[in-house]
């Protein structure tokens, strides 16, 4: 593991503005590691806007080391094994307090590895052993980290399986129900490496054993570990954890993007439209609601349509979507859509279902919910991340809901600044 280099702590614009990992020091000891997209900025900040727990160390500090790395990824996953060696006195004083996360990897003899994330170490049972890697301090950016990686290597995240493919099944993240046990327990393996910094070993084992397939001429099985080392190397090369992309506009690539979506939500026909809902109001009053739609994943704006809530009692948002819904079924003329998306969680879905199904009509209902990063889908017990999803879904999903709140909010806006001139 590489050493930091050191700089006094009145030479802090010598720091690197790269990602990377910082370290608190003191006449030898080691007091606080912490990670940073931008190492200087980030120590500055401790020194000039302390938090409170800055307070209780950063007057002792000294000296301040770093390592710098190639994303903010490898910066999270550093971190951790450096607080692991050093075991620095801050960091282990707060490690008890349920602000640090672990990834846990359940192992059984009969049963295949999963893996989770906990806050506790517990003693392992006699029948199982347990592999922890941590501590990682920030738990957003571990879960997306473990999204990504898990788009390389899909591993289950529960003790079982259904014996029919899931949802994550058909998004080549969860590795199904039969799979091939010892290719499977290799891919963990590497999992396990690669969160232990060991990125390179793990890079290296798979182009050894891609030469040996293209040697064998065993080409398929090379062809899927070079996708595999791109992949990897894509994601650990990530200088945000956070990935950002418009979705695609031309009629090829929504051809790809509607036999995807039409796959993970497991329809049959071809998805052509699609009707997005949203209810804007404040404290219920000035209630409106409306509907954007989309042909082949564009937005038709000549089919928008606008509804000002008519319900006399006191509203709430499930009533007000159920009526909007309701209204806009009752009009056979429209040309009804394939899928409904909703702006809400699993309530919403469910009014929508309820309104749908007392119409009779064969219509997918999703609803986005939780700050816009998860998916729910009717028939579905589970709600999907959004960053589980194939980027071409996830930018489909994030425009579309965002195209229905733009227009909503318009719509109410209007409604509002009509009522003030009366």
């Amino acid at each position: 593991m590489k050493q930091f280099k050191f700089v006094n702590k009145k030479q802090l614009d010598n720091l690197p503005k790269t990602s990377g990992v910082y370290a608190f020091k003191n006449d030898g000891d080691l007091l606080y590691i912490g990670k940073a997209i931008n190492i200087r900025n980030r120590v500055k900040n401790h020194f000039n806007q302390p938090s409170y727990r800055d307070n209780i160390f950063i007057e002792k500090v000294n000296k301040i080391g770093y390592l710098e790395t190639n994303s903010e990824i490898e910066a999270l996953i550093l971190e951790a094994n450096l607080i692991k060696k050093y075991q620095p006195k801050y960091n282990v004083t707060w490690r008890d307090d349920k602000n640090y996360f672990y990834v846990a990897f359940e192992l059984n003899d009969k049963k295949l590895p999963y893996i989770y994330i906990t806050h506790q170490i517990q003693n392992s049972k006699l029948k199982n052993q347990i592999i922890y890697i941590g501590p990682f301090v920030e738990g957003t950016a571990l879960k997306k980290t473990l999204r990504f990686l898990r788009r390389v290597f899909p591993y289950y995240t529960t003790k079982k399986h259904s014996q029919n493919k899931c949802t994550y099944c058909h998004l080549d993240l969860c590795p199904g129900p039969n799979p091939n046990s010892i290719h499977y327990k290799k891919n963990i393996k590497k999992l396990i490496l690669i969160l232990q910094g060991k990125k390179k070993l793990v890079l290296n084992s798979l182009k050894k054993e891609m030469k040996v397939l293209s040697r064998e001429k065993k080409f398929e099985e090379a062809g899927k570990l070079r996708d595999q080392i791109r992949h990897l190397q894509q994601i650990m090369a990530h200088t945000h954890i956070i990935e950002i992309q418009k979705p695609a506009d031309n009629n090829q690539n929504w051809e790809k993007t509607e036999k995807i979506l039409r796959e993970i939500l497991g329809l049959k026909q071809k998805i052509k439209k699609i009707e997005c809902f949203d209810v804007s109001n404040i404290q219920g009053k000035e209630a409106t609601g409306s509907m954007a739609v989309f042909i082949n994943g564009k937005p038709d704006k000549n089919l928008y349509r606008k509804f000002k809530i008519k319900i006399k009692n006191e509203p709430n948002d499930i009533a007000m979507l159920k009526e909007i819904i309701l209204r806009r079924l009752t009009h056979s003329e429209w040309e009804y859509p394939d899928i409904i998306l909703v702006d809400g969680g699993k309530a919403q879905l469910n009014a929508a279902l309820e309104i749908k199904n007392s119409k009779n009509q064969k219509i997918k209902i999703i609803a986005i919910a939780k700050g816009k990063q998860e998916l729910f889908i009717e028939e579905q017990t589970n709600a999907i991340p959004l960053n589980y999803l194939p980027q071409e879904i996830h930018n489909l999903i994030k425009y579309l809901d965002d195209e229905a709140h733009r227009f909503a909010i318009n719509y109410h806006k209007n409604i509002r600044s009509k009522k003030l001139l009366q």
